[in-house]
């Protein structure tokens, strides 16, 4: 007897799209040629900046994060968005309305926009969203305006020199505070905008993003840490130049030079430890709750 055995029906499996790899290409290269003379004012001001030192450190940073995703960016299907089309304009325009009206920052950060508009158009909203934590590290790229930064940096100054007042005259170091300036016995020292933290508050930020992306999968915690490290920057850059003045008190020539340069580098180290010592307590307090 002949007996029939029908197979079961084969399960469909989703085919993925390759990535348009040579169209991305294209388009990479396009966006660069377009916003060269911007990218390239920008390498000149963080090798000329002191403050935007890491903007070196940031374009490699932010890459390696997303090639750590390209399997899930690869796995998603192509969805090219026509609105990306539309943020690429904008991007455009952007970049050409503040070159006419001279805001290099308006100029600079339409490249962001326009290499969002690009992921977009291309692949769609889920390579954007795959990639949003390593785009948004490259606002770092970009230094703050000079007006807002004008309008940080001096409260700061005005902070940091009182701290050491009160705390050199606590120790019984005589020292007179006149706005960001700091009279001590034998010396003067100007807390000047270099001093007022902005430096390391910049970089202990992205340092502390990008600490949080790798040792913890948590959003939150991203944030936390951020917010965390605006009063830890703060506290240690009053503390340098505190200890400058308590250093010049006793050998003028300390408050300048290598020994300076050194306390600052010092302090910095030790602000990335409390960022991770606060993080480890966090996440005690977490899991005990």
């Amino acid at each position: 007897m002949a007996t029939c055995v029908q197979a079961p029906p084969a399960r469909a499996t989703a085919q993925t799209s390759p990535l348009p790899w040579r169209t991305i290409a294209w388009f990479g290269a396009l966006l660069i040629a377009c916003y060269a003379p911007v990218l390239g004012g920008l390498i000149r001001q963080w090798s000329s900046d002191a403050d935007m030192g890491h903007g070196f450190l940031v374009p490699f940073v932010a890459v390696y994060i997303a090639w750590r995703r390209r399997s899930k960016v690869t796995a998603a299907r192509p969805a090219p968005n026509y609105w990306g089309l539309a943020v690429l304009i904008w991007g455009a325009a952007q970049m050409i309305g503040g070159n006419l009206a001279a805001q290099i920052f308006v100029a600079r950060t339409a490249f962001l926009i326009s290499l969002v508009g690009t992921i977009l158009f291309l692949g769609g909203a889920v390579p954007v969203r795959i990639l949003s934590f390593p785009l948004f590290l490259l606002i770092f790229l970009v230094p703050i305006p000079a007006i807002i930064y004008a309008q940080i940096t001096l409260p700061l100054q005005i902070f940091a020199s009182s701290v050491a007042e009160t705390v050199l005259n606590f120790m019984g170091i005589p020292v007179l505070r006149d706005g960001n300036i700091l009279e001590l016995a034998h010396q003067r020292i100007s807390v000047v905008e270099a001093c007022s933290g902005m430096r390391s508050l910049l970089s202990l930020l992205f340092l502390s993003l990008v600490y949080a992306y790798f040792s913890d999968p948590r959003i939150w915690m991203r944030g936390l840490l951020a917010a965390a490290t605006i009063p830890i920057a703060i506290a240690a850059n009053a503390a340098r130049v505190t200890l400058t003045g308590m250093a010049a008190n006793f050998a003028p020539g300390l408050a300048y030079g290598v020994f300076h340069l050194f306390e600052g580098w010092v302090l910095f180290v030790a602000a990335l430890a409390i960022i991770v010592a606060f993080h480890r307590l966090v996440n005690r307090r977490h899991a005990n709750a």
